[in-house]
């Protein structure tokens, strides 16, 4: 295909365009602001000079609003930045071994930072969302505004414009360098993709580019086909979705590789391939496509199931595709076997770069990335490293959740409001989306006049051209999918006239905080007829569709229309009382539709186990739909409160108390629908005493303990004693009396309060044996035989002493004997009578009464331990 060059910025757009749209008259870049502030973490100004190492990448942490620089030999990293007010807000990294530069997704913010010093040298207002982008190569800095179609050169660290924009026809795609160092970008509109030479330096000049770039022009597809693309070490590939083709153009010649066999669903690229094959990547079907050099396909499947897949990237013999579902990349080496699975808590987008002669791996929602180097080997990256910051890094996401149902596919629907719309010697088709039923419109289908148009999923309106004036015409439209052609929908007859009324002078368009937005314009000249509706049109990045049509000078576009958080730009078509329509307007402002922030995620709150009276509350970021979100609002009870974070602790509620949990996100546009749980505050134990038992000398209290979400602590207790400590669940009293009744009181502690139960027990019985051994001699024989009046052992007293006037009797050797107590008093010695016994305690037993005998002539039961016994 022949190749347009270009000296300069000014482009004569292609006759062939079957889409509406003039050239866009932007004016000059906004002028420079003043410098933003970063922090830099852990290291000195003397380590943070000259930041210029190689195999070295900046890596986004969203949930720190920190940027990593990771050693990709190391895998470590050397160096964080903290971006001030950019918490979770979604970030393009744009860098070169000496430049950097950041786009915020969430306010539209550029901001360029010189890698000598780690500090911001210039800002650059945008407008927020998806649409704009930035490019870096070298020197030299590029912002594509791919709505409005405006290609500008600036100075990467002033961000001061470089000679005169290049201006195409809006919704546009691509913006990215080949290795070589020229732009890419691809028309839709016209079927074409350019390279952009940037301005160059003069001779031997350090200082800024002078004149303007120059474009160099290639013809890739027909006019209205959806295009991506993905630019190469030397020139680019564009994926024609529409056909189902693949082009690339190297070294200013275009190779064609048809993939209509194989594309059986929408194919994305990689924005940048390395090496001479391209991976083109079905997400609905889990499949890619490599295209080598010579045209040759080689197909294989990813495993598991969802589309939530990214575009392979080709790494050193191998292809990398990311699984935001599972968390996981898949690795294959050049004929499609897979060689290794990369997993991680990842819990959102994944972000694979090939920078330094390493592949970069990124999660901006973790802590975690991955660096792989040529060898393939995989290395983890601690992006929170604590020897560079500090302290402990934020808890992990939650890990993703399992992938939906698959959906029932089929062929699509038919399309909705089929329109025709008469112009000069043409006429204006364009209808609303059919339903997909399962897999991605790959294209549409316009048929009539002998003609036959396939235009691209998201390009829902064409031109059919040379036809006759005062002929009728009828057009049908069928949408076509993986499983192949829908049913078709045919337009209202449209006669051509010569005579065709006036577009609208200018258009201009709102985004309002319910999530409509308004586009005006001023009535429109008939040309004697009368105006009899406005049909209107949103341009995006690569895309161009009908939104609706209006009998006034104003639509608003329904909430949900247009996906918030991306840029749109309109033109106006003039339809009159005949059927004649005009040209397209000149397109308006671009606006980002936005709303009130969605529910905010994961939501969960707990009992606060510590502290009465408090819940705490986590949950996940909600989406922003179109505006930054600013904060959230949490409810717990009757008390509200307002959070910057993700998580909240609410405290002076009551105890026990079930509250019902609220949490909201907040932006531009209001407070957001809440998510809602519910919770309960830590409540005072409560005890119940499920059984004790006894020995004689101690009890033991078993009991369950409710401990109310909090953390108890329990204790038993008697009356005038100090209490136990033990588990809550059973606890054991020793030093009690035998054959004693007592009451017991389990107390169960938490920040709440206190509760209790109480249990009676009685302990059993202590027995002693009476013990005396006759000896093996003379009266020793005999000794312990009777009571005889002497000193001969098992004597019982009043007191606990011998006193002969005091004695109450005698124990025969072998009498079992209840033991109460014991009390000190005096000397006592068994001799041989008892194995040497000698002590001064003595006994209180049951014998006529309460009465003692000295502990050298009873041996008590269970092990004789006089410790058992409680003193008297």
């Amino acid at each position: 295909m022949a190749s347009i060059d270009e000296a300069g910025p000014t482009r004569t757009p292609r006759s062939r365009s079957r889409v509406r749209g003039g050239l866009v008259t932007v004016g000059t870049v906004v002028a420079l602001l003043a410098a933003m502030g970063l922090t830099v973490l852990g290291l000195g100004s003397a380590d943070n000079a000259v930041a210029n190492f190689d195999a070295s990448s900046w890596l986004w942490s969203a949930a720190r609003s920190e940027l990593a620089r990771v050693n990709g030999i190391t895998a470590r990293v050397d160096t964080r930045v903290e971006v001030p007010a950019a918490q979770r807000h979604p970030m393009q990294v744009t860098q070169t071994d000496r430049l950097l530069v950041l786009r915020d997704l969430s306010t539209g913010q550029i901001s360029a930072l010189d890698l000598a010093t780690l500090q911001i040298t210039a800002t650059l207002p945008t407008a927020p969302g998806l649409g704009v982008s930035v490019a870096l190569h070298d020197e030299t800095a590029f912002v594509v505004d791919t709505v409005q179609g405006v290609v500008r050169q600036l100075d990467p660290r002033s961000l001061a414009p470089v000679g005169e924009p290049v201006r195409f026809p809006p919704g546009i795609t691509g913006g990215a360098f080949d290795g070589q160092g020229r732009l890419w970008v691809a028309v839709p509109a016209e079927g074409t993709v350019s390279a952009i030479i940037p301005a160059m330096l003069p001779s031997g000049s350090a200082h800024t580019p002078v004149g303007s770039p120059r474009v160099r022009t290639y013809e890739v597809a027909e006019a209205s086909h959806e295009l991506v693309v993905s630019t190469l070490d030397d020139g680019v590939a564009v994926l024609d979705r529409t056909a189902g083709v693949l082009v690339t153009v190297v070294d200013g010649t275009t190779r064609r590789t048809a993939l209509t066999s194989t594309l059986t669903g929408p194919g994305i690229l990689p924005v940048r391939t390395s090496g001479s094959v391209v991976p083109v990547t079905v997400p609905g079907q889990r499949r890619v496509h490599a295209v080598g050099g010579s045209g040759e396909v080689r197909s294989f499947a990813v495993p598991g199931d969802g589309d939530r897949l990214g575009p392979a990237v080709a790494w050193a013999g191998r292809f990398y595709c990311a699984d935001e579902a599972a968390g996981a990349v898949f690795a294959f080496d050049a004929a499609g076997q897979l060689t290794d699975t990369i997993r991680g808590r990842w819990g959102g987008p994944l972000e694979l770069e090939v920078r330094e002669s390493h592949l970069f791996i990124n999660a901006p929602q973790a802590a975690a990335a991955r660096v792989v180097d040529d060898s393939h080997r995989v290395r983890e990256v601690d992006k929170y490293a604590n020897d560079v910051l500090g302290g402990d890094p934020p808890s992990e996401p939650p890990p993703p959740p399992p992938p939906p149902k698959k959906p029932q596919v089929g062929e699509p629907g038919a399309p909705r409001n089929v329109n025709a719309a008469a112009g000069d010697a043409q006429a204006r088709v364009s209808w609303r989306p059919a339903a997909a039923n399962g897999a991605d419109i790959v294209r549409y289908v316009v048929e009539g006049a002998g003609q036959r148009l396939e235009v691209g999923a998201n390009q829902r309106s064409v031109e059919v051209e040379a036809l006759t004036n005062g002929e009728t015409y009828r057009f049908s439209v069928h949408a076509v999918n993986a499983k192949g052609a829908g049913p078709a929908r045919t337009s209202n007859p449209v006669t051509p006239t010569a005579e065709v009324p006036d577009a609208p002078d200018e258009v201009t368009a709102a985004a309002r905080p319910d999530g409509t937005v308004v586009v005006s314009w001023p009535a429109a000249n008939g040309q004697g007829n009368t105006i009899a509706r406005y049909a209107v049109s949103a341009t995006s990045a690569g895309a161009n569709a009908p939104v609706g049509e209006a009998t006034g000078t104003e639509l608003v576009v329904k909430a949900g229309e247009l996906e918030y958080g991306t840029q749109y730009a309109f033109t106006v078509v003039s339809v009159d009382d005949k059927g004649a329509a005009s040209d397209a307007s000149p397109v308006s402002n671009t606006v980002v539709p936005f709303a009130v922030p969605g529910e905010p995620v994961e939501l969960r709150a707990s009992t606060v186990a510590d502290a009465p009276g408090t819940v705490a509350v986590l949950w996940a970021p909600a989406v922003a739909n179109g505006r930054p979100v600013t904060g959230y609002v949490v409810e717990v009870g009757d008390r509200r409160s307002e959070v910057t974070d993700t998580r909240a602790t609410v405290d002076g509620l009551g105890d026990g108390q079930h509250v019902t949990v609220r949490v909201r996100a907040v932006n531009e546009a209001g407070e957001g629908v809440p998510a809602s749980t519910t919770a309960r505050t830590v409540a005072a134990p409560r005890v119940t005493v499920t059984g004790s038992s006894a020995t004689a000398t101690a009890v033991t209290v078993r009991f369950t303990v409710d401990a109310g979400g909090g953390q108890a602590s329990c204790t038993l207790s008697r009356s005038g004693q100090a209490a136990k400590s033990g588990p809550c669940s059973i606890i054991t009293m020793g030093g009690l009396a035998p054959d004693t009744s007592y009451s017991f009181t389990v107390t169960a502690t938490n920040a709440a309060g206190s509760g209790t139960g109480t249990r009676a027990q009685r302990t059993d019985a202590l027995f002693g044996v009476a013990t005396c051994e006759n000896g093996p001699d003379g009266d020793q024989r005999t000794y312990c035989d009777q009571d005889r009046g002497g000193r001969n052992g098992n004597e019982i007293f009043s007191v606990p002493r011998q006193d002969d006037d005091r004695q109450v009797g005698w124990a025969k050797p072998g009498t079992r004997l209840e033991a109460y107590c014991r009390v000190r008093g005096t000397n006592i010695d068994s001799w041989i009578y008892n194995d040497n016994k000698q002590s001064t305690w003595w006994v209180q037993v049951k014998y006529s009464g309460r009465n003692y005998i000295p502990w050298a002539w009873l041996n008590l039961e269970g092990g004789d331990d006089i410790d058992v016994l409680p003193t008297c």
